[in-house]
């Protein structure tokens, strides 16, 4: 079966609501896709992960082929065989890992220079951490983060990975640039990034797999306009906004804008690495689909949960004798059996059960976000719904930081 979108509702304005066939089931867009790095949600077994609205999910090229490796996944029938998830999948390229073990390193940023937390966005006088890739015109050359072992990664190896490993949905290689990359280098990883989108298309075997290309180009309109424009004309099933999103959210909502009226309206957009709660709401007012994050693990993990009001910190004093679920009209399994004492015993007890709970929490709390915008764009109400969750998610209350 050949991957499919349909568009089924649209507005205000660019936001619609679609529909995404797969060989693994439908997704209804706009979606957030869970991601499971290494063919794992991070402490969630898959039926919990589908409990909590999961309808798509995403695996890690780069990861997988470190361990257990893309033979021994397809010799055991594929990804969602070998993970036990039936549903739509996706796996990256390996292309955000030449950011992830290369620039950001060096350059101690995130995709978007101040979400990453505790460094100015300026150039740093030193390198933060010695980069772990090296980049040419054919590949990259990773140093294994777990053995020191070095291996090669060029187009054609990414899509001979991924097509063993089995996704409905793979993505082209390409280079993530960094936030704090000038101009002239931002442009010539742009331009390699389309010779291997080229490469990464004449690569391909399987017709049962969509392949996504890439948009790049860093913070710079007339980049960003000519990479979307060059990889909307080439035969994708899909497209991805990739690469460095500015130095603040302003610059991502910008180059969201700049780059969607280039895209074909009737193939999905995947707006790569991002889905806090206000950047969803921000995505799909602007004609976002898809996005992927892996905020709500691991944020899950470290003891934080996602509320109408601002962020809950599971380990505050504050909560030592509270009774109440995490939110009162959630309807996530952990809400609806345990209080925010309970949770806040768990985690001051070192219970794994704690980060179990409010990782499921936190995938419901925005599957529920998502499954309203949705309901808002079909009743022509999203702008509506937008500004009434910002409002209350903005201000927030002191007493839910503990």
């Amino acid at each position: 079966m050949v991957v499919r979108f349909q568009v089924v509702a649209a507005g205000p304005g660019p936001a619609r609501v679609g529909r995404l066939l797969t060989p693994h089931g439908e997704v209804e867009t706009p979606a957030l896709v869970v991601v499971a790095t290494q063919a794992a949600v991070k402490t969630l077994a898959p039926d919990e992960v589908r409990a909590a609205g999961t309808q798509i999910i995403l695996a890690n090229t780069y990861h997988l082929y470190l361990r257990p490796g893309p033979d021994l996944v397809a010799r055991l029938g594929g990804l969602h065989r070998f993970m036990g998830w039936d549903g739509p999948m996706m796996t990256d390229s390996g292309g955000f890992q030449v950011f992830s073990l290369g620039f950001a390193l060096e350059h101690g940023v995130g995709k978007v220079a101040k979400t990453f937390p505790g460094l100015d966005v300026e150039t740093p006088r030193r390198p933060v951490k010695p980069r772990l890739v090296s980049i040419d015109e054919d590949g990259v050359t990773f140093t294994s983060h777990l053995d020191g072992s070095r291996h090669r990664f060029t187009p054609e190896k990414s899509i001979e990975i991924q097509e063993k490993l089995g996704a409905d949905i793979i993505l082209a290689f390409d280079e993530c640039t960094s936030p704090l990359h000038d101009y002239a280098y931002t442009r010539q990883a742009l331009e390699r990034t389309h010779r291997w989108a080229l490469r990464s298309l004449a690569a391909r075997t399987r017709s049962d797999q969509a392949l996504f290309g890439i948009v790049q180009g860093g913070a710079y309109r007339d980049l960003r306009e000519a990479s979307a424009r060059f990889i909307a004309s080439l035969p994708f099933e899909g497209y991805a906004i990739g690469g460095s999103l500015g130095r603040s959210k302003e610059d991502m909502h910008r180059i969201i804008e700049w780059v969607i009226p280039w895209l074909p309206e009737g193939k999905p957009r995947h707006l790569l690495g991002i889905g806090e709660p206000e950047d969803l709401l921000a995505g799909i007012a602007r004609g976002i689909d898809l996005f992927d994050c892996v905020a709500p693990t691991r944020l899950g993990r470290h003891g934080a949960a996602y509320t109408r009001r601002g962020r809950l910190n599971l380990r505050s004093a504050a909560l030592k004798d509270d009774p109440n679920p995490i939110e009162a009209d959630c309807d996530c399994y952990t809400c609806r059996r345990f209080s925010r004492a309970y949770l806040r015993h768990l985690f001051n007890a070192g219970e794994m059960l704690g980060p179990r709970l409010a990782t499921i929490h936190n995938i419901r709390f925005l599957q529920r976000l998502v499954e309203g915008a949705r309901a808002a764009i079909q009743a022509g109400a999203l702008d509506e719904y937008a500004r009434d969750f910002l409002a209350s998610y903005r201000t927030g209350a002191p007493e839910l930081r503990g």
